[in-house]
């Protein structure tokens, strides 16, 4: 059990039987009575952000939440499929309960799996990643200084905006956060 007083940005706590992550708190004082405790949560599950108050001291539970070293095996439909990398068995889980994520994955790649109650929840990849560029148009000599830019499609099948110099076998490091180029390797 957690208490009011441990609270801080990105602890994960269950109210009602629900995984939420706290994204923001407040303590205050009202007039009259004891302190309070202003939250703003995210549903783990969700993904909606939700405002609940608490009195000073109250007690919240401990989600069962767990992250595991996965290995990325291969899209199959719109699921993703992982083997856990200790005892090798398979889970799947949908692609868009990654919130876009799964657009930089490649098969074979390593990533953290969160799993609530032994379901796949999210999966958390590095901030920038280097991949490929398999489709782009072809680039003019000396396109170099201007700010225009086109898109690409990199060997995950993720299309981003990149530079017209950026040609086809490229390797770029893209922000996988924002999907933005951040420049060639």
């Amino acid at each position: 059990m957690y208490s009011t007083t441990d609270f801080r940005k990105g602890l994960k706590i269950e109210v009602d039987g629900i995984p939420y992550e706290i994204v923001d708190f407040q303590h205050f004082k009202p007039g009259k009575g004891g302190a309070m405790v202003r939250t703003k949560l995210r549903n783990i599950l969700t993904g909606r952000m939700q405002d609940i108050t608490f009195r000073s001291g109250d007690k919240v539970g401990r989600p069962d939440l767990e992250t595991r070293d996965m290995q990325f095996l291969y899209k199959e439909g719109t699921d993703l499929i992982f083997m856990d990398m200790t005892n090798y068995e398979q889970i799947q889980m949908p692609a868009d309960a990654t919130s876009g994520k799964s657009d930089f994955l490649k098969d074979g790649q390593q990533c953290r799996v969160l799993l609530y109650k032994g379901n796949p929840l999210d999966i958390d990849i590095p901030m920038s990643i280097v991949l490929e560029v398999v489709d782009t148009e072809p680039g003019a000599k000396g396109d170099t200084v201007s700010n225009v830019t086109k898109a690409a499609t990199l060997e995950s099948g993720a299309v981003i905006q990149v530079p017209l110099f950026v040609n086809v076998g490229d390797r770029v490091k893209v922000n996988t956060g924002t999907k933005e180029y951040l420049g060639r390797e």
